[in-house]
C-alpha cells in the first residue's frame, strides 16, 4: 500500500501550458537535432559493415570484434538512465551542449585507436558521451510540441536516426578502401563540432522545461518505478527493448550474412544496405504525421509483424538483389514501431519527460545490445535457425500489438501533455 501511494503520487500530473515560441527557431532546433541524430547513428552504423574488413586489419576474429556493436550501444543506453532526470532538474541545454561536446571528442579520439581494446574502449566512451543527445531531444521536442502535432518532429528525428543507420552502413563501407575508417571517423568528429557550434548558437531554445524535482538516488529510483508500474508505459517500455532486440540482432550481423552468402567484399556489402534506413529517411515524418491523425494502435502492430516477415524471408538463400529488397523493408518495420513508441513516452508524464525518455533509451539500447549478442550466439548454427528464432518471437510480438495498444488513438491521455 505504501509503495502504491508514493507511486500515485509521483504520477499525478496536471496539465501545463506550452512556452511561447517562435515558429521558425523551433524549426532550426529540429533540424540541428535531426542532424545530431543523423551522426550518432551514421558512426554507430558504419562500423557493423565493417567487422570481417576490421577483423583482417587487426588480426582478429569477427566474434571479437562483432563486440564493437554492444561495447557503444549498452552504454549508451545506461548513461540515458542518468542524463535523463538530470536534464528535468536542470534544463536540457547544460547536458545537451556538453554531450554534444563530448560525442565530437570521442568520436575523434576513436580514430586514433592501434588496437582492438582500444578501439573498444573509445566506443564505450562514445556511447556514453552520446547517450544524452536523442532522448533529450526527444524530450525537448515533448516540451516545445504539443501532443497532437509531436508526431511529425519525433518523425524528423528517427528519420535521420533511419538516414544515419543507411548512410552510416552504405558508405562506410564504400570509403573505406578509399580514405580508411580513421578519416571517416575524424570526418564525422568534424561535423559533430559543426553541430555544437549551431546548436550553441540558438541555444536560447534549448532550455524546455525545469522541475523542482529533487535529484536524490531514491527520489531518482521512485520516478522510474513509477513511470515502469503505470500501465501504459510498462508495456510501451516492454514493447521498446523486445523491438530493439530483434532489429539490432538482426541488423548488427547483416555485414557478415551478405559477406558469407553471397562473397560481397566492403563495397559490395553496403550497397546491398543502401536501403537500410531509406523509408525512415524519406517517409518518417509522414508516418509520423498519420499517427498524429489516425493513432498509433494499428501502425505499431503492423510495423514489427513487417520486419517479421522480412527476417523470415532473409532465413533461405534469396538472389541477392531480393534480399537487398527485404533489408529495406526490414527497415520500414522499424520506422513504422519504434518512433510511434517513443511518441507514447513522449505522453506518460510531461513533468519527468527527460525522466521517461532516459528510460526509454535504456531499454532501446539495452535491447541493442543484448540483440546483437544473443543473435551472435545463434549464429553458431548458422543463419537459417537464427533469422528464423529472431522472425518467431517477432512476429507473436506484432500479433500480441494489436490487443496491448488498440487503445492508443490519436488522442492523449488528459492531463499528461
Amino acid at each position: 500500500m505504501a509503495i502504491k501511494a508514493v507511486e500515485e503520487n509521483l504520477t499525478i500530473s496536471v496539465p501545463i501550458t506550452l512556452p511561447a515560441v517562435d515558429p521558425a527557431e523551433r524549426e532550426t532546433i529540429l533540424r540541428v537535432m535531426s542532424a545530431a541524430a543523423f551522426l550518432i547513428f551514421f558512426q554507430s552504423y558504419l562500423v557493423a559493415p565493417l567487422i570481417p574488413a576490421l577483423a583482417r586489419e587487426f588480426r582478429s576474429t569477427e566474434q571479437i570484434v562483432g563486440l564493437l556493436v554492444p561495447a557503444y550501444l549498452l552504454p549508451y543506453g545506461i548513461s540515458t538512465l542518468f542524463y535523463g532526470p538530470l536534464s528535468d532538474r536542470i534544463g536540457r541545454r547544460p547536458i545537451l551542449l556538453s554531450v554534444l561536446a563530448m560525442f565530437a571528442i570521442a568520436t575523434a579520439g576513436t580514430a586514433t585507436a592501434r588496437s582492438i581494446p582500444q578501439l573498444i574502449a573509445w566506443r564505450i566512451a562514445g556511447g556514453i558521451a552520446s547517450g544524452g543527445i536523442i532522448p533529450i531531444a526527444l524530450a525537448l521536442f515533448g516540451d516545445l510540441f504539443p501532443y497532437e502535432q509531436r508526431g511529425r518532429p519525433l518523425g524528423w528525428i528517427f528519420g535521420a536516426i533511419a538516414g544515419g543507420s543507411a548512410f552510416g552502413s552504405t558508405f562506410g563501407a564504400i570509403l573505406y578502401r578509399s580514405v580508411g575508417w580513421r578519416a571517416e571517423f575524424v570526418a564525422v568528429a568534424l561535423a559533430c563540432v559543426a553541430v555544437f557550434l549551431i546548436a550553441f548558437g540558438h541555444r536560447v531554445l534549448l532550455d524546455g522545461r525545469k522541475t523542482d524535482h529533487p535529484l536524490g538516488l531514491k527520489q531518482i529510483v521512485r520516478t522510474y518505478l513509477s513511470l515502469l508500474g503505470d500501465p501504459r508505459g510498462g508495456r510501451t517500455y516492454a514493447w521498446i527493448f523486445l523491438n530493439g532486440v530483434f532489429h539490432s540482432g538482426v541488423f548488427a550481423w547483416l555485414g557478415v550474412y551478405f559477406s558469407t552468402r553471397f562473397g560481397l567484399g566492403e563495397v559490395g556489402i553496403g550497397l546491398a544496405l543502401l536501403g537500410y534506413g531509406i523509408p525512415g529517411l524519406c517517409l518518417g515524418p509522414m508516418i509520423g504525421h498519420i499517427a498524429d491523425r489516425v493513432g498509433r494502435r494499428a501502425i505499431i502492430p503492423l510495423g514489427m509483424c513487417l520486419a517479421a516477415f522480412c527476417a523470415f524471408a532473409l532465413a533461405p538463400h534469396l538472389p541477392l538483389a531480393l534480399a537487398a529488397i527485404t533489408v529495406t523493408l526490414l527497415s520500414l518495420g522499424f520506422d513504422m514501431s519504434h518512433p510511434l513508441l517513443a511518441g507514447i513516452v513522449t505522453s506518460l508524464d510531461a513533468k519527468r519527460r527527460g525522466a521517461a525518455m532516459g528510460i526509454n533509451a535504456f531499454v532501446l539500447f539495452t535491447g541493442f545490445g543484448l540483440g546483437s549478442l544473443i543473435f551472435q550466439a545463434l549464429l553458431r548454427s548458422g543463419f537459417t535457425l537464427a533469422l528464423v528464432s529472431f522472425a518467431s518471437v517477432q512476429l507473436v510480438l506484432g500479433m500480441l500489438a494489436f490487443k496491448v495498444f488498440r487503445s492508443e488513438n490519436s488522442d492523449e491521455a488528459p492531463g499528461r501533455h
